[in-house]
């Protein structure tokens, strides 16, 4: 049991933090203390995020890495974070900078210094970038955008039983900030990845995943090269971007958990 352990979750664009309650009852069992804020402006509910997306517009990447490290700060111990699409960027960058004892990164959005931007990516963050606008405003998914987005790979009922159940307008600065990376010398998606004394990353790559293809994971993987510390790449060929919250969310988290044990976490 990993007694005292503390998992927290960090969620991505356009889900709420609740969506983690499957996952955090599953390690709860396993013995972990967990945690699963949500990004600034965002409320205690699904309902009341909905009603409010200007509180959550206009937060960028530093702005959700500074919240995390104020909650972190304020831990006993750094904890584990288990971190999905925008969340696994935060988890890295967080991790990079020593504020945690390990970290895994499903589906984590692109890092400065990952080069391909997939067809299938570009449409599926679309919604944000088709009004320059919407850098600075909180931005929602149709029924349709979220089933290429995030549930592709189950069927059309699920698809449209988790966007009714989990979905909420999304901040949408994070995109702009990470498309603009790798012309940008300080970019907010910046990550030490040549740090060697940090702690173990587990990346997750999903092969049918239209919004952080596997090539972006694979590449995320290459900038790791330079640092010594243990770095693994795990993938699901069949699942898409919804993996964390759709039917088959049990074997990810459960291959996770498999993971930290390996690292006597």
């Amino acid at each position: 049991m990993a007694v005292g352990t503390t998992v927290l979750f960090v969620h991505g664009l356009w889900l709420h933090a609740s969506s983690w309650g499957p996952w955090m009852a599953r390690f709860q069992e396993e013995g972990y203390e967990v945690a699963a804020p949500g990004w600034p402006g965002d409320h205690d509910t699904v309902e009341e995020s909905r009603r409010d997306p200007d509180a959550i517009a206009d937060h960028g990447i530093d702005d959700v890495v500074a919240h995390f490290a104020e909650i972190i700060r304020a831990m006993p111990e750094p904890p584990v974070l288990v971190g999905h699409s925008f969340g696994g960027l935060i988890a890295q960058k967080l991790l990079g900078q020593d504020l945690a004892k390990a970290a895994v990164a499903i589906d984590a959005a692109q890092i400065k210094g990952v080069l391909p931007v997939p067809l299938s990516a570009l449409r599926a963050t679309l919604p944000v970038f088709k009004n320059p606008a919407n850098k600075h405003r909180a931005v929602s998914l149709t029924p349709e955008q979220f089933r290429f987005a995030f549930a592709n790979a189950v069927s059309e009922e699920e698809s449209q039983e988790l966007y009714e159940r989990w979905t909420i307008p999304a901040p949408g600065r994070p995109l702009f900030e990470a498309a603009a990376a790798n012309f940008t010398p300080h970019s907010p998606a910046g990550v030490d990845t040549g740090n060697s004394g940090r702690g173990p990353l587990l990346l997750i790559a999903s092969g049918k995943d239209h919004t952080v293809p596997e090539s972006v994971t694979r590449a995320t993987l290459k900038q790791y090269r330079h640092s010594d510390a243990v770095t693994e790449l795990l993938e699901f060929p069949d699942r898409g971007h919804s993996l964390v919250i759709d039917s088959g969310w049990g074997e990810v988290a459960d291959t996770c958990l498999t993971w930290l044990r390996g690292q006597s976490l």
